[in-house]
């Protein structure tokens, strides 16, 4: 099996919405998504898809992070790839793509959040390289 990783079109809002939804537990709907797509600002961001024969099977979000306590880095704001075509490599490539673009940006440290939950995630980050840091906590309040 063949896997392309390219960069998002707004076509692909339908396919990462359900890969949103049916993948990650994040309910959300094709029009929310199309709207956040052709507003990413590629000068700071990128979203990279892995299709199969056409079909969009994963998708990862990267942005250029900064705080005032360290150098730029890349954050991986999302990263999904349908159950069905998990380990096949879909996700080792699109991280892979997110890698080389922060190189391409000067950029030499990428980091993600990943859900204390989701154990085969943590397992593939450490594979491919991947040092978790830290725990913490995250606080959110709706306003």
């Amino acid at each position: 099996m063949r896997i392309e990783i390219r960069k998002v079109c707004v076509n692909d809002a339908m396919a990462i919405c359900q890969i949103s939804s049916n993948d990650l537990g994040y309910p959300c709907t094709p029009e929310l998504v199309e709207a956040k797509l052709k507003k990413l600002d590629h000068g700071r961001e990128e979203v990279f898809v892995a299709v199969v024969r056409d079909k969009v099977v994963g998708y990862l979000h990267v942005e250029k992070y900064d705080v005032l306590y360290a150098g730029t880095m890349a954050n991986i704001l999302g990263l999904a790839v349908e159950l069905d075509h998990r380990k096949q490599g879909a996700g080792k490539l699109l991280v892979g793509e997110a890698e080389r673009w922060a190189i391409n940006h000067d950029i030499h440290a990428i980091r993600l959040n990943s859900g204390m939950s989701r154990k085969e995630a943590h397992k593939f980050y450490r594979n491919i390289g991947y040092v978790d840091e830290k725990d913490q906590k995250r606080f959110m309040k709706m306003i």
